[in-house]
């Protein structure tokens, strides 16, 4: 499981190392698939995850307007990222521009991936969010309350 919040740098290739304990959580070295996450990050996922959501996604009836804007919108931003020799992937130029990502992100762990965010980005989206923690945590309660 992804936990955890990390300050890092992209250098001037736009390649991010990866934190141990992100790295410790793959274990091996096969691909990540990143691809568009919610609130203007990207979404990384393990090829075990990645698949699973796939699954979902065969799920999705292609007859309705918003499943083919949403399958199109995520699947078409898949892009397949090895890990090099140093723990690092390379973010594509295009990818960075597309998402507004700068030199400075942050990197969070939440569960079954982690998600890469602009450094800016994120600290405004965590202090809008903050505000409201505890009202949120309430309303995800069990259904049958």
């Amino acid at each position: 499981m992804f936990f955890g919040h990390y300050e890092h740098s992209l250098d001037d290739k736009g390649r991010l190392l990866l934190p141990r304990k992100i790295k410790e959580e793959l274990k091996e070295n096969s691909p990540l698939y990143v691809l568009k996450g919610f609130e203007g990050c990207l979404s990384v996922y393990r090829e075990a995850e990645f698949l699973k959501l796939t699954a979902e996604c065969e799920k999705i009836s292609f007859n309705k307007k918003n499943a083919r804007d949403y399958l199109r919108t995520v699947l078409s931003s898949v892009i397949e990222l090895p890990i090099d020799k140093v723990n690092r992937i390379q973010l594509p130029k295009d990818v960075l521009s597309r998402f507004h990502i700068t030199k400075n992100v942050t990197i969070i762990g939440v569960g079954d991936h982690f998600e890469i965010w602009d450094s800016e980005a994120y600290n405004k989206y965590e202090e809008e969010v903050s505000s409201r923690f505890e009202s949120i945590a309430e309303s995800l309660g069990k259904e049958d309350e």
